[in-house]
């Protein structure tokens, strides 16, 4: 797949990295130089890490393997439930619940609960009941709706999970480590890089820049599953 050159990702705005005093360490390898107190990302280095994180996205991808799609912060939560729907990946955008990985027999309980009260509803059988506990359903429903919708397909542990602003997804961090499912990520200079097993250093707080660095992500699934769909 044709990678993104280095005007295209300045004209998205990849390049912009955060105030110096913001700066994570670990990032350094990733910082080209400063402007106007705010650290500029490498784009060379941008190039050079998206294309392995593509790499290894296709791979999964060849061997019918699931990445999970996570950014809950208010830029990418569009962005992110598109993109996972247009590639049909389970996907979260509006918050990790605790144990997601590692209790995900929980999560697939509920999930199948929502499944099973949304079919009731269809089939009409709620209106056996009185109108208050009918309005008592379709709340829960909803509740159901807002936290497990994405993971409706989510059986088992992902092979991969792909997360736009760790730095605000510190539990699903710590839990992917736990049971080693593989970590790609946009990594900003404020970023925490250590546990990514696939960082792709660009700015996560523009529009501009996650929608080119997700679009890439996409293509590279869809890419990856015609191998599967072409045998």
């Amino acid at each position: 797949m044709k990678l993104p050159t280095l005007l295209e990702l300045l004209e998205a705005g990849v390049h912009f990295g955060h105030q110096t005093s913001k700066r994570y360490p670990k990032t350094k390898p990733y910082i080209f130089g400063i402007r106007n107190g705010i650290h500029i990302i490498n784009l060379e280095k941008t190039v050079e890490k998206l294309k392995e994180a593509l790499d290894f996205i296709k791979e999964v991808s060849k061997k019918n393997g699931t990445i999970l799609f996570l950014g809950t912060k208010k830029q990418a939560k569009d962005i992110i439930k598109k993109s996972a729907q247009e590639v049909n990946m389970p996907y979260i955008t509006e918050r990790w619940l605790g144990g997601t990985f590692t209790n995900l027999s929980t999560i697939v309980k509920n999930v199948k609960k929502m499944k099973k009260m949304e079919e009731e509803k269809e089939k009409g059988e709620f209106k056996k009941y009185t109108k208050k506990e009918q309005l008592k359903f379709e709340k829960e429903i909803e509740k159901l709706k807002k936290l497990f919708e994405g993971l409706r397909e989510l059986n088992k542990l992902p092979e991969a999970i792909f997360i736009v602003g760790i730095n605000e997804e510190e539990t699903a961090e710590k839990e992917a480590v736990k049971k080693k499912v593989p970590i790609i990520s946009i990594i900003d200079t404020n970023s925490k890089p250590q546990n990514v097993a696939y960082p792709i250093p660009a700015n996560d707080d523009g529009i501009r820049s996650i929608k080119m660095i997700v679009d890439l992500v996409v293509e590279a699934i869809k890419e990856g599953k015609s191998v599967v769909d072409n045998k």
